[in-house]
């Protein structure tokens, strides 16, 4: 094996580490690069052995593996991997889904040395025997069909291996840019090799269900690109936890102002300002638009009946969620919000009953122009009301929703859904890799957005372009509030986690994490 060629890296959520993404075009530009002075064939070779190694890692005791291989370069990927698992004493057998004379040239090279090998090769969709390890090398970076014919049946046998399947570059079906499907099936992967570059639509929409564990080889590469897109780690969200001194009092960390819980939907703001009091904000003040008779919350709340329409000032120094159970309340005080607030994150009703109202759309787009940071926190089909369209429209293209409502609105937006995307204009979005199902119960939205302010009213005002430093709390609160979900999964938590017991579980990983 080439000297030159690293073992895959894990590509691993819970950490510190922000990673590049590259979409198509950059990806394509770095493969270019990496080609230039090679000499050739030699890239391929390198993602061959790069596919066998991991191979080799996750399944060390397959005695059978199964590659099925299409028509492109990724076919080739496969065909140079059996060489290489062959050669380490593996049973391998290859299906291989297109006309040899047809491949292209590095393709076609490997396909012959394959051969000479004795690798036996079959033009079958499916295993001619019971294997312990499935790779998918079907379709490569480019694919933008429906899949169907030999490449669905190949697909469809693959899904049906009662072994784990290695999916070279990307799961067959899945678009490397947005992570929506191509139509038809799509392969359900237990691990990914990226070569050479990560791709966006691994980690949001419908990637993470497909594509497992991911991994990375640069295939020796030096070649790079600019980021189209970054992989969160939990680098950003450290910055927002600094140490504190022991000359500093509850005032040396700002104020935040929740105000939302129409009747019946107080608990929703009651999460919120919670969720802002353990994210470490100095005071919480809670203005309850079903009004405070009968409040039962936390003593630490102070509660403050009519504070924004009677004291917009204390909103001018403040740190504001407005919108969580709002209800139709919302409107009677949003215009009072969007003008007077610092910093604001704007969440359910708030979103909804300025998606209906065009005036408050300026109103909140001129909030930057003032230099006042804004934070939208919409859910997939609260985005689509905001945009004017559907929320099949939004999951097809996570990113272009995100940029779009931010470039329309001028502000932070963090459009949660598995890979939770965080945009700001100007900005390279970033993309969560934390979280998963456990946080599919009512009201883990209304913490997330109260620890967003929570953490944000601790900081500092800041020089930088508004919507950046609102982009970065976005994605640190949400990072923490997936990696909250993932601890619970990974100790054998089963069922969902309720709202109040999410903040317990973030208090506990913030506090890991501050201790690192």
């Amino acid at each position: 094996m080439p000297s030159v060629l690293a073992p895959p890296v894990p590509v691993l959520p819970g950490t510190a580490t922000s990673w590049p993404l590259h979409g198509l075009a950059a990806s394509r530009a770095i493969e270019q690069a990496s080609l230039a002075g090679l000499p050739p064939h030699t890239l391929m070779h390198r993602a061959g052995t790069a596919v066998a190694r991991l191979a080799l890692a996750v399944a060390p005791h397959a005695q059978h593996i199964w590659i099925a291989a299409g028509p492109g370069n990724n076919g080739g990927d496969g065909l140079q991997a059996a060489i290489a698992l062959q050669a380490a004493g593996k049973r391998v057998s290859v299906s291989l889904l297109a006309a040899p004379e047809r491949l292209p040239p590095d393709a076609r090279d490997a396909y012959e040395r394959a051969r000479q090998a004795g690798v036996p090769i079959e033009h079958t969709a499916v295993p001619t025997s019971a294997c312990e390890l499935g790779i998918d090398a079907l379709l490569g970076l480019g694919s933008n069909r429906p899949v169907q014919g030999e490449i669905g049946a190949a697909v469809d046998a693959l899904n049906r291996l009662e072994a784990p399947v290695l999916a070279v570059d990307l799961p067959s079906g899945l678009q490397a840019q947005t992570g929506a499907l191509l139509g038809g099936p799509v392969v359900h992967a237990d691990h990914t090799l990226c070569l050479l570059s990560l791709k966006p639509g691994l980690f949001t929409g419908l990637g993470r269900d497909h594509a497992g564990r991911v991994w990375l080889s640069h295939l020796g590469n030096q070649a790079d690109a600019p980021a189209e897109a970054w992989l969160s780690g939990s680098d950003g969200l450290a910055e927002l936890m600094p140490l504190r001194r022991h000359a500093q009092h509850k005032g040396s960390f700002g104020d935040t102002v929740v105000v939302g819980g129409a009747t019946g939907m107080e608990g929703a703001a009651w999460l919120a300002a919670r969720a802002a009091l353990c994210a470490g904000a100095g005071r919480v003040y809670l203005d309850l638009l079903g009004g405070h008779a009968g409040f039962a919350g936390p003593p630490e709340l102070m509660c403050r009946p009519g504070l924004v329409m009677s004291r917009p000032q204390d909103l001018a120094k403040s740190t504001v969620v407005c919108g969580c159970g709002g209800g139709n309340a919302v409107g009677t005080v949003l215009l009072a919000v969007l003008e007077h607030s610092a910093r604001l994150v704007l969440d359910a009703d708030a979103l909804n009953t300025i998606a209906a109202d065009a005036s408050l759309q300026q109103q909140l787009a001129r909030r930057h122009a003032q230099r006042l940071p804004t934070l939208l926190t919409p859910h997939p089909l609260e985005a689509a009301r905001l945009l004017g369209c559907d929320a099949a429209t939004v999951q097809a293209d996570r990113f272009r929703a995100a940029a779009a409502l931010a470039d329309r609105l001028a502000c932070a937006v963090l459009l949660k859904g598995s890979g939770s995307v965080c945009a700001a204009p100007g900005q390279p979005p970033q993309v969560n890799p934390t979280g998963n199902a456990l946080l599919a119960s009512a009201g883990t939205g209304d913490v997330l957005a109260g620890w967003a302010a929570g953490l944000w009213s601790q900081q500092p005002r800041s020089d930088v372009d508004s919507s950046a430093e609102a982009q970065v709390v976005g994605a640190g609160a949400a990072w923490l509030h997936g990696q909250a979900a993932d601890a619970a999964q990974a100790a054998g938590r089963a069922m969902p986690l309720t709202a109040s017991t999410l903040i317990d579980a973030m208090v506990a990983e913030a506090t890991i994490l501050a201790r690192r």
